[in-house]
């Protein structure tokens, strides 16, 4: 077969699945990487290469071994130099080799957004023992958020309302931090009115946006999303010119094409940037019913360079997951014929994942509704119908 590109993901989770259906639905070839057998992503790919993508050497031998013509990070902990050494020997990196970098970190992200570019953010300061942390939560006030500055899933955040609470957030977030870095970020509880995720798509015809994201998290980690999140003309305005400017900062040697997930909160018409993942975001799964092209879809023509023809509206719809509540690796899953008998507006994505531990995400129910208020009750009665059947 004849393949329009050849695409090296590195990172196949359930995001990382769904980028590569839409990236082979427009012909091209996915090799998927992951640290471990069977990932989702692995299993609807070309080809499979298991290795760690903080393991330098193997991540070249990759890259050197398929000659990419992209290479699609979907994770973080990626050894990002690497990536600037084969991006600066002409290897196309999504969206480039600095946005790798800069958001491989909570740490160099936030510094470019509050110091390089002036956004609004909340009170922070960076940590790397118990004593900084003390520091910190004084600058920032109580309540505050500690997390590790690398992690994913909301791993090792806490909210601290009391200085007693600091060492267990400290340990907390040391235990759950990703890399070899033991440093977090202490910042200003942000008492918000609600958050956003700003899907942002930046490709060869300019930037466009889809309709923001609602999105309500639990231990750091989303548990439902809905779509669109009604905001003001006004509040939505400083929105997109804030990701305007920090996607377009990401640019560096690469082209910088790519979906990035944008979050804010927004407090009355004040609007203060949170986060960005230089890829498809785990809230934007709504995509998949509340849009024609998802997320994943528009990564895809923004990789391969192909047209975007303006701002992706949204119908009101909602997604909301399935978690584990144990480690099993003998499992299956009851209840899929009565979580789609709900409507015929109801749809469910199984992940795929070939082992569960506590609070992992296994699975995601998708409900379309006469508004979001509606969708979020039918995603949420889909998902709590969706159950797994652990064997061992």
């Amino acid at each position: 077969m004849a393949f329009t590109s050849t695409i090296l993901l590195l990172g196949s989770g359930e995001l990382g699945r769904e980028f590569t259906i839409s990236a082979k639905r427009l012909g091209a070839r996915v090799i998927a990487c992951d640290a471990y057998e069977g990932a989702p992503a692995m299993q609807v790919a070309d080809a499979a290469e298991v290795f760690s993508m903080l393991d330098g050497e193997a991540l070249r031998a990759a890259v050197l071994t398929h000659t990419p013509d992209y290479i699609v990070p979907e994770i973080e902990a990626i050894r990002t130099e690497i990536l600037a050494e084969l991006e600066a020997e002409g290897f196309n990196v999504i969206p480039s080799a600095r946005a790798a970098q800069l958001t491989m970190n909570r740490d160099a992200i936030r510094d470019l957004a509050a110091e390089e570019m002036d956004l609004t953010t909340s009170r922070y300061r960076y940590a790397e023992s118990l004593e900084e942390v003390r520091e910190g939560a004084a600058y920032a006030g109580f309540p505050c958020v500690i997390k590790p500055v690398m992690s994913s899933s909301g791993k090792g955040q806490s909210k601290v309302d009391s200085e007693a609470e600091l060492g267990a957030a400290w340990n907390c977030a040391c235990a759950n931090m990703r890399g070899d870095r033991a440093r977090v970020i202490v910042e200003q509880f942000i008492d918000f009115d609600y958050e956003i995720t700003l899907l942002t798509v930046r490709h060869a015809g300019g930037i466009n946006f889809c309709d923001p994201i609602g999105h309500r998290q639990e231990r750091g980690d989303y548990q439902e999303s809905w779509q669109p999140a009604a905001m003001s003309p006004e509040v939505l305005s400083k929105a997109q010119d804030m990701a305007t400017k920090v996607v377009s900062a990401l640019e560096g040697e690469g082209r910088g094409w790519g979906l990035f997930g944008v979050e804010f909160f927004v407090k009355g018409e004040e609007v203060i940037f949170s986060e960005l993942s230089p890829r498809p975001h785990d809230t934007g799964m709504v995509t998949m019913i509340s849009q024609d092209l998802s997320e994943f879809d528009l990564h895809a023509r923004a990789v391969l360079g192909l047209p975007i023809l303006g701002d992706e509206p949204a119908f009101p719809a909602a997604s909301a997951v399935v978690l584990a509540d144990r480690d099993s690796t003998d499992f299956g899953y009851e209840g899929v014929a009565d979580a789609l008998g709900l409507s015929p507006n109801v749809d469910i994505r199984i992940f795929g994942k070939p082992s569960t531990r506590p609070n992992r995400r296994m699975a995601v129910a998708l409900a379309a509704g006469e508004d979001t208020d509606d969708a979020r009750a039918l995603a949420a009665e889909a998902a709590s119908k969706l159950r797994i059947a652990y064997r061992d």
